[in-house]
């Protein structure tokens, strides 16, 4: 069965936003007006601000275009975790309707608040960008992203609340009852990371379930970088259409950007609420549209936790809107603290992937393990065979094929094993990717 054309999904303009599709000029006077409030919410209740503006010379009041935000200092993860728990809120705790932190697994959990206006403006986001998606009103939908302090699955389940669906809140795991309620249940939309929906296919075929003769429709695929080359695999494979979101808890969760489906040419930002720049890594520069570096964000209406040119790490580009005015950030496929240097090599884990995937006998499945070779590092890169490809001949021949392609377009050399059907660690939410055992 082949994918439903893309327009057939398109949003009715009539149903959108209308600053969703206002002019370039309209966009931008909205977020000045909200960035200087946001400056002066941020310098007179955070301490961490003032401190921060005050010691670069800057205030608020300096601002008078949006190129001015550049004189302001960066925010990152360590000024967080040094403020630690709530030292970042503008708000007192009572005024608190929801608290939200990451894992805390490299050190003290970054915390994040919302107000009850803060947890509304969310839902908004998100529901505007699965209507982006294709996801319309009525519709049923699968969230199987995990629920708790991780902001994707309530930040999915309110904002397809807000959207008018009926929501079927399974978080992660249990992957036999995830295929179970797909066909019990039919949902049109299933939000789910990329590498647990190749769990929930794998799931499928061993129970003798067809993906396509399933009711999904549209995959909602977020919190963890996927290419083109995984979307066209997973198109190919579920037979339903795979869109990105793109969202931190930083900045709000899940819905600061999202593709529209009839184009999916990039993620279309949600500028009135967030003010998106590109930055040199290095240098700290504002880049010009176009250019390839580190994406940073300035929230523009949170209440409880304003944040200020947060370098989020992730490595983009800005260019302009299409089905939307607002402009849109490339598809992120690395980090900028992801990235391996590997014998003088800047190489990114989502570039083995588009070589993985190129090899019809190997699986989406992939981790990759960093070992040391006598006194340089290396890299073993661990894939699984289709079932179809599974002899230890063509296994050998697929190890072969992505060792070549690996150096061929990379530039590197690097070990790879492919293992037997399954012989790839499973994950139910974000995947490690990789595994560090020099």
């Amino acid at each position: 069965m082949s994918l439903k054309p893309k327009e057939d999904y398109a949003a009715d303009r009539s149903s959108l936003d209308p600053i969703e599709i206002a002019s370039r000029d309209e966009i931008s006077g909205l977020q000045l007006e909200r960035l200087k409030a946001t400056l002066a919410r941020a310098y007179n209740n955070v301490p961490h601000y003032k401190q921060a503006f005050d010691s670069a010379g800057v205030h608020p009041d300096d601002v008078t275009s949006l190129e001015d935000l550049a004189k302001f200092p960066f925010t990152v993860k360590e000024d967080l975790r040094q403020n630690y728990p709530f030292g970042m809120f503008a708000v007192p705790t009572n005024e608190l309707a929801r608290i939200h932190a990451s894992s805390g697994t490299t050190g003290k959990p970054t915390v994040v608040g919302y107000t009850k206006n803060d947890v509304d403006m969310w839902a908004e986001c998100v529901a505007r960008s699965m209507r982006a998606s294709g996801t319309r009103p009525g519709d049923m939908i699968h969230v199987a992203y995990g629920y708790g302090l991780f902001t994707g699955g309530l930040g999915a389940h309110y904002g397809a609340e807000k959207l008018g669906c009926t929501v079927i809140p399974i978080s992660g795991g249990m992957t036999p009852r995830q295929v179970q309620l797909i066909v019990d249940f039919q949902p049109r939309v299933i939000m789910v990371t990329p590498s647990y929906l190749l769990n929930i296919l794998d799931e499928m075929e061993a129970q003798g379930v067809s993906p396509e003769d399933t009711s999904l429709e549209i995959g909602i695929f977020g919190a963890e970088p996927w290419t083109n080359e995984m979307r066209a695999q997973i198109e190919a494979r579920a037979h339903f259409h795979a869109v990105d979101i793109y969202g931190l808890s930083e900045v709000i969760g899940p819905g600061v950007a999202n593709e529209c489906i009839e184009t999916k040419d990039g993620l279309h930002i949600w500028e009135d609420h967030f003010y998106p720049e590109v930055i040199d890594p290095n240098t700290g520069e504002v880049l010009p549209e176009g250019e390839l570096g580190e994406l940073v964000f300035t929230s523009l209406t949170k209440e409880a936790f304003p944040i200020i040119r947060y370098r989020t790490r992730d490595l983009t580009r800005l260019l302009p809107g299409t089905a939307r005015s607002m402009r849109r950030m490339e598809k992120v496929t690395g980090r900028s603290d992801d990235m391996l240097i590997v014998r003088g090599v800047n190489v990114f884990p989502t570039q083995i992937e588009e070589q993985i995937v190129k090899i019809e006998a190997l699986s989406p499945h992939w981790q990759i393990e960093r070992i040391k070779q006598g006194n340089m590092e290396g890299l073993r890169v661990h894939c699984e065979a289709n079932p179809t490809d599974a002899g230890e001949d063509q296994r050998s021949a697929a190890a072969a094929a992505l060792v070549k392609t690996v150096k061929d377009f990379i530039g590197i050399s690097v070990e790879a094993l492919v293992h037997e059907p399954g012989g790839v660690a499973r994950s139910e939410g974000k995947a490690q990717r990789v595994v560090d055992n020099r």
